[in-house]
């Protein structure tokens, strides 16, 4: 699904700077998860989010504001995440985990996310435990990597896994509400998982939309 190009370095890990999916999705905003534990920072993933270019017409209604204007403004990420133009989101491990604790993390958070605008329901309940089941038996080691696939024809989200030495898998998430609340635990505004990468797309785009 990627094709490589020159590395970006986000935080000592590299990152292509471009990927090619159905077109070529620039490397717009960078972050990383992480924790502060009595002083000392623990990281747990590197963040790329790719995006089409085009997205910036559909943002039109935010030219001229300041990134920090951006950053805190929900509705902004929210017209980033309904905007139809293809995502792309690269997680890089730094602290190894297991894959179930990961698969615990995305379907609290999913969920948490789904109750909220009151769409939980049976068929979200089974994407979920599939999304889980698919994660069990994984072990990340650092460097694996997570790539989260969002379409334009579909309103769904591919996963591929890469972990060295075992072969890629993949699980394609074809409930809607599931896979546009995997979006907006990435790019979700203040209520993303990751500061820093909501603090980059707000820089980058401010940057855009002022052209």
């Amino acid at each position: 699904m990627c094709t490589k190009a020159e590395s970006v370095m986000v935080d000592e890990v590299p990152f292509p700077s471009q990927v090619t999916t159905t077109k070529t999705l620039p490397l717009l905003a960078n972050g990383i998860t992480d924790i502060e534990i009595h002083f000392l920072q623990i990281k747990f993933t590197a963040i790329g989010v790719y995006l089409d270019p085009e997205i910036v017409t559909h943002l039109i209604k935010w030219k001229g504001k300041s990134a920090a204007d951006l950053a805190e403004d929900d509705d902004f990420f929210e017209a980033i995440i309904s905007a139809p133009v293809e995502k792309l989101i690269r997680v890089v491990v730094i602290k190894e985990i297991k894959g179930s604790q990961f698969g615990v993390q995305i379907e609290s958070a999913v969920r948490d996310r789904l109750a909220e605008v009151d769409k939980f329901e049976e068929e979200e309940e089974e994407a979920l435990e599939q999304l889980v089941d698919f994660f069990q038996s994984k072990y990340f080691k650092t460097d694996s990597v997570l790539t989260f696939y969002f379409p334009t024809t579909s309103s769904t989200a591919e996963i591929v896994v890469a972990i060295e030495g075992k072969e890629e898998s993949k699980i394609e998430v074809k409930n809607e509400n599931v896979a546009e609340m995997i979006k907006k635990w990435y790019l979700g505004g203040s209520s993303g998982v990751s500061s820093t990468t909501i603090s980059s797309l707000a820089n980058a785009l401010s940057l855009q939309l002022s052209k």
